[in-house]
């Protein structure tokens, strides 16, 4: 059914993001100088440096997928047909897959299973020396049995990142909506903000974690107190305990980082309690944080968790990683504020965004610079940001043998941005999802969205692509 591909309710949310930064998405052995400090000079200008470990055969491709997605209309039109009865028929299902493998599946995705996904990895990094993050491109789960399904592909995942050599790998990374069923992560986000609201409240199925809120948090999405937990979805929810329990030994037993991407703020309590207390559980090497948290600097409590849940690892002498990026619900969060009648948890303003960014990316290298047992992921499609972060890691003498930072781009963008950190001494990793086509088609028409609203990026990209591409052309 065409509902398969993609449902209604998601073409809408896609179609009103307002993206200020990659998603979720990126790791560790991480930021590489040759010299104990540089003078970093992040320089994006000269095309021909940039992309030479390009071949000219990807330029054409990705110059061509770069600027369809920029075309408003022509991602609306990809959306519809996607959704529409067209895919029911499977001849017309069959020409449209083809059509999407052969252009914004191959620019954007690492390939159809674990092992194809691997060798992609291997080639990009032989090719431009770029660190791959694996994930398997599966956005959500409805019942415990997709989840079940769901977590044998993120195990093979990490047996699939084990067949790599260490310098190629960057992390595994995993979306806890994929094996913990939507509306339970949403009653457990429920019962936590009201237990923040109340702490009096008990909940038995707890585990002890770091804290999830600050005094700025969004708390509107609970008006009034959930009932508990039924003995089913507490059944369920120990189910999810075990998933998650079973990826992150296998990641601490192969010393394969993990990645937990985060979501909208109706879900993020939970997937950050579930995060933290694996964090807790799993992160024993000081120098190599298995697990790794999202914090997402659009949110304007993103400082205030972050500074909370810092403190309490440090408490716990529990090590722990951070993966930073921007964020991309800024619609759907404000639409549903607006609809319970609260303002926007998102910035104001891109500017507000972007300061956020910068100062917790600032107060994230300081603390992984002095040996405090934090890692830090720098995910952001910003160039600013990025030549931000490069001159923060030279004024603070960040070396090689540090290990603890490190840059990172979704896969199929800001391939200027990655290449420039790369060639400035830096290691810089590509979010690279893997999956049969139509599973990722979801994630694809995201990523098309977010193409479309990253102007300064994206038109950066599709212009130094033009200017390569016309400058081998003329050298033949």
């Amino acid at each position: 059914m065409a509902n398969r591909f993609l449902r209604p309710h998601l073409i809408h949310r896609f179609s009103t993001l307002s993206p200020v930064g990659p998603p979720s998405t990126v790791v560790p052995e991480i930021l590489s100088f040759d010299q104990q400090k540089l003078d970093v000079d992040l320089d994006l200008s000269d095309q021909a440096r940039l992309f030479a470990s390009v071949p000219i055969s990807d330029l054409v491709r990705s110059t061509a997928v770069l600027h369809a997605t920029a075309i408003g209309p022509m991602v609306d039109l990809g959306s519809w047909v996607m959704s529409s009865k067209l895919m029911e028929t499977s001849f017309t299902r069959d020409l449209v897959l083809r059509f999407v493998k052969g252009t914004f599946y191959d620019h954007f995705c690492a390939g159809e299973d674990a092992a194809a996904a691997a060798r992609r990895v291997r080639s990009v990094y032989e090719s431009r020396g770029l660190k791959g993050m694996l994930v398997y491109g599966v956005e959500h789960a409805e019942d415990g049995d997709e989840c079940d399904n769901n977590i044998k592909k993120f195990i093979e995942t990490v047996e699939a990142a084990k067949t790599l050599p260490t310098s190629h790998l960057s992390s595994v990374v995993v979306k806890i909506t994929a094996i913990c069923p939507m509306s339970l992560l949403k009653r457990v986000s429920d019962l936590l903000r009201w237990q923040y609201k109340n702490p009096s409240l008990k909940l038995p199925w707890k585990l002890h974690s770091f804290p999830v809120f600050s005094g700025s948090s969004p708390l509107y999405h609970t008006t009034s107190e959930p009932e508990p937990l039924t003995l089913e979805e507490e059944q369920e929810l120990e189910k999810a305990h075990q998933r998650i329990k079973s990826i992150c030994r296998r990641c601490q037993e192969s010393n394969v980082p993990l990645l937990i991407d985060a979501e909208d703020t109706i879900l993020q309590p939970a997937i950050d309690y579930m995060a933290y207390w694996s964090a807790i559980m799993f992160n024993s090497d000081k120098d190599r944080p298995i697990v790794y948290n999202t914090i997402q600097a659009y949110l304007k409590d993103a400082g205030d968790r972050l500074h909370l849940a810092l403190r309490e690892s440090e408490k716990m002498n529990v090590p722990i990683g951070f993966k930073l990026v921007r964020g991309a619900y800024m619609s759907s969060e404000a639409k549903l504020a607006d609809s319970l009648g609260f303002k926007s948890p998102v910035h104001d303003t891109i500017q507000e965004t972007h300061a956020c960014y910068n100062e917790c990316m600032s107060f994230l290298m300081e603390k992984a610079s002095n040996g405090s047992g934090i890692a830090v992921i720098l995910a952001t499609h910003n160039t600013d940001s990025g030549k931000l972060g490069a001159r923060k890691a030279s004024e603070l003498g960040i070396s090689k043998e540090n290990g603890k930072i490190e840059f990172a781009q979704l896969y199929g963008m800001s391939d200027a941005l990655s290449l420039g950190l790369k060639r400035a001494g830096f290691n810089v990793s590509k979010y690279m999802p893997y999956g049969p086509v139509e599973t990722a088609v979801p994630y694809l028409i995201r990523r098309a969205y977010e193409n479309r609203g990253m102007m300064s990026t994206g038109a950066l990209d599709r212009q130094l692509m033009r200017m390569e591409l016309k400058r081998r052309i003329m050298a033949r």
